[in-house]
């Protein structure tokens, strides 16, 4: 088993971990999308994106790539043809024929505990985006997180979307400005109901999220991006509507996911760890001590070119 195999194996397990593919939506292509039969034996990088563009591909070509995370599935609907004339194709057919393996999460990491909808929670809370826990330490920022579908029990994996209920009524203006501080933004995109109040409920949706926040009873809807008449549908219902630009909700995460994936990497390096991996043949296989130090030497980097691809001129 190469040096590559062997990290790209591990980080789907740590992903598979992290955020288990069960909890993406039905309509959704998530999983390793791009399996590559080259073997690049000196690669010890994985590269999270949310999106593969043209620019996050110079990196991935980079020789210590062996494994792109994509948030967004680069390969969506069902493909007739695979061919270089196509712009995304073609980043794909690069990839494989230098070595490099494309896996996307999406849903499923938006859904998980811990995951992208909970660090948007988050910015609103006092709570920790890694694991989803409460440590309230300011009563201003005091509240509690559900799904939109209901509470959040223990044995729960993930939810849809969320919904946060803060313990005090607050200004919009505070509830903006907190969205701003946490996601980096100079700028949101706010509508506001013809009769200006404070809040209390937020529901958040990561990307797109007109669909599953309709009908929502929540003073704010907060996501990326809406239709322009989901907007006006929930401004009619006295709702106020903050848009972020639909990567903006999801980027802010990578780092935490690196966090994440470096932890669990150097956890199954660990000669004491007993986690094994399935042959081709599927027998389970113990790690070798060089393919220990592999993930050893493992490095998760998050992408310097990914960027929203809208700005203000």
């Amino acid at each position: 088993m190469s040096t590559a195999s062997t990290l790209a194996r591990y980080t789907l397990r740590a992903m598979e971990k992290i955020a288990p593919l069960r909890l993406a939506e039905k309509w959704d292509n998530v999983g390793l999308l791009l399996e590559s039969p080259i073997a690049r034996p000196e690669a010890n990088r994985v590269l999270l994106t949310i999106d593969l563009t043209p620019s996050v591909l110079e990196e991935a070509l980079h020789p210590s790539t062996a494994l792109v995370i994509s948030y967004h599935p680069p390969i969506f609907k069902p493909l007739s043809s695979f061919t270089l004339a196509n712009p995304l194709q073609a980043s794909l057919l690069r990839l494989a024929a230098v070595g490099v393996s494309v896996y996307s999460p999406h849903t499923a990491l938006d859904a998980v505990k811990g995951g992208i909808n909970d660090f948007l929670a988050s910015g609103l809370l006092d709570i920790d985006a890694s694991t989803a826990e409460s440590s309230v330490h300011e009563t201003e920022r005091a509240g509690e997180v559900t799904f939109l579908g209901g509470i959040i029990k223990e044995e729960d994996e993930g939810g849809l979307g969320r919904l946060v209920a803060l313990h005090r009524q607050t200004a919009i203006e505070v509830v903006v400005e907190r969205i701003k501080n946490h996601l980096g933004l100079d700028y949101v995109d706010l509508a506001s109901p013809l009769v200006p109040r404070q809040v209390r409920t937020i529901a958040i949706c990561a990307g797109s999220g007109g669909s599953v926040l309709a009908g929502v009873n929540a003073d704010v809807y907060f996501t990326g991006e809406m239709a322009h008449h989901e907007v006006l549908a929930a401004v009619a219902a006295g709702r106020y509507v903050i848009l972020c630009g639909h990567t903006n909700t999801e980027r802010g995460y990578l780092p935490v996911l690196a966090s994440k994936l470096r932890a669990l990497l150097a956890e199954y390096a660990q000669p004491t760890s007993a986690a094994t991996l399935l042959s081709d043949y599927g027998t389970q296989l113990g790690l070798t001590d060089d393919e220990r130090a592999a993930l050893n030497s493992a490095e998760v980097f998050v992408s310097r070119a990914d960027r929203h691809p809208l700005r203000r001129v």
